[in-house]
This record gives C-alpha cells, structure tokens and sequence, in this order.
C-alpha cells in the first residue's frame, strides 16, 4: 500500500491574480518542448484561448518575457520559451522540490502525535474546501443501500445517535458509485427543514434530528433557527416570524427537526 502523504502544489498570487501555479508552468515546460501553444494547451490540458490568456498573464507580470514568437525554419514559426522563462521554470520546480520534502516531514512528524492520523486530516480538508449553496452539509458513511424499481434509498450514519436517509434515482446511484462504507456528502436546503417543539409528534418525514435551540437570528419575514444536535452538529431551518412565534421557538428549548428523504442531495468526491 502506497503511504499516505502530502502533496506539493504551489502557486504565486499577486494582486492581479494567480501568476504562476502548477497548471501554468506545465505549459510553459510543454511549450519548450513542443513549440507549439496549441500543441502544449492540448498536452496540458488547456483550452487554446486559457494557455493563451495564461501566457499573456505570466509576460505582462514578469519584468521578462518568459515566452516569444519566432517566425520562419521548417515548422513555418511557432512559440519558444526565453532563457529567463527556463530559469523560472527551474526555480520554480526547485522550490516545490523543498516544499514537498518539508511536507514529507511535516507527514513524519504528525503520525508521531496521538489522533494525528494524516487520511483523516486529508479528509477534514477536503470536506472544508467543498462550496455549496445548501445550509447543511453532512458526511459520514454509508450504512445501508436499498434498491427500489425507480429509486435508491441510501443510509448515512452522521454519529452514534442519528442516520440521514436519502432518495436518490438508480442512476445517480450508478453515476456516485455507491457502496457501503463509502464516506459521501449530504446537503439539504434550509427552506426544506420543518421544525416542532412537541418531541413525541409522528410524522412521515424519514429524517428527524432532535436537539437544542441554540440561535435564532431574527428577519422581517423569516427567522433562521439552528439547532444543535447531541454530537455537536447543527441543522438550520428558514421558518417564519409567525411560526416562530406560534411554537415558542426561543434558545435553549429543546425541538426537532425533520425532513423529506427526497430533499437530501448527495455528493461524492473522487
């Protein structure tokens, strides 16, 4: 099994924007190569119109070309990475050799910590980064798959006391490459999330998740209301004023929240 580490990937922001990163000096080293930008945005891969944005990017910001175009010889002319170009490019390439070995230490020294488990880290990393318009977001293991004519139920374990079940269609399931045990993501918009303060009230909704109240940030119309579960995670349900006010919603009360299997939203990441 391979072992687990960090990977280098660089990049030099400037006011402007990103100047130099991986995918740019991929180029340019495929264009040293190939002298050709449309040959080296395929190789990349780029679009032409990218490589060449990203080129006339790296020149305006640079007090050198890295880059020029020759005319003439058996190839009719093409592009052609400057002496100054290929110094930038082994800079760079030098620095993110030293950047990796002082990852690769960084790596060493994390398993020596109790809990520093490098997987799990990679994993918290990934999930932070990940954007979404849907107010709650989850994750956890798959814990159970149930195949219908049309659709997939699909099990998610979000801590010891509580599981999210989701509806999905067979081929979302086919297309996430679902399997137990997998880690997947589970997003459900605030707008779907009902509340209610009677503890014992049955419903039809397969999700429940009780906990406290713990904010309530006040709108013209509607509130936003964020219960916090036993296990620390929070759900956020968008309620009106009216309903708020109806049910005795108010920090610190005890309530549930619950929603339809068929607002749950599954993501995977590869």
């Amino acid at each position: 099994m391979t072992p687990t580490r960090f990977l280098a990937r660089m990049s030099l922001d400037t006011e402007m924007g990103t100047a130099l990163s991986d995918t740019r000096i991929r180029l340019l080293e495929q264009i040293d190569s190939r002298g050709s930008i449309n040959q080296a945005a395929k190789a990349v891969p780029l679009s032409y119109k990218a490589a060449w944005d990203a080129l006339d990017t790296m020149n305006n910001l640079a007090p050198e070309p890295l880059v020029v175009r020759v005319t003439g010889g058996r190839q009719g002319g093409g592009t052609q990475l400057t002496e100054y170009g290929r110094r930038i490019v082994a800079m760079y390439r030098a620095l993110e050799k030293e950047y990796q070995h002082t990852l690769d230490q960084l790596s060493g020294r994390l398993t020596e910590l109790e809990g520093g488990d490098i997987r799990t880290f990679q994993k918290l990393m990934h999930r932070i980064s990940m954007k979404s318009s849907a107010r709650n977001q989850f994750s956890g293991p798959i814990t159970g798959l149930r195949q219908g004519d049309v659709s997939f139920e699909v099990q998610i374990r979000l801590d010891p006391e509580n599981e999210l079940i989701a509806t999905i269609t067979k081929t979302s399931a086919e297309n996430l490459e679902l399997g137990i045990g997998r880690e997947i993501f589970a997003m459900v918009k605030s707008s779907s999330v009902m509340l209610t303060t009677d503890l014992a009230m049955r419903i039809s909704a397969r999700n429940r998740l009780c906990g406290e109240i713990t904010a309530i940030h006040e709108g013209t119309i509607n509130n936003e209301v964020t219960l916090t579960l036993p296990s620390g995670r929070n759900v956020t349900a968008v309620v009106t004023a009216e309903s708020c006010s109806s049910l005795g919603l108010q920090t610190g009360a005890r309530a549930c929240a619950f929603f339809k299997s068929s607002s749950v939203i599954l993501a995977t990441c590869e």
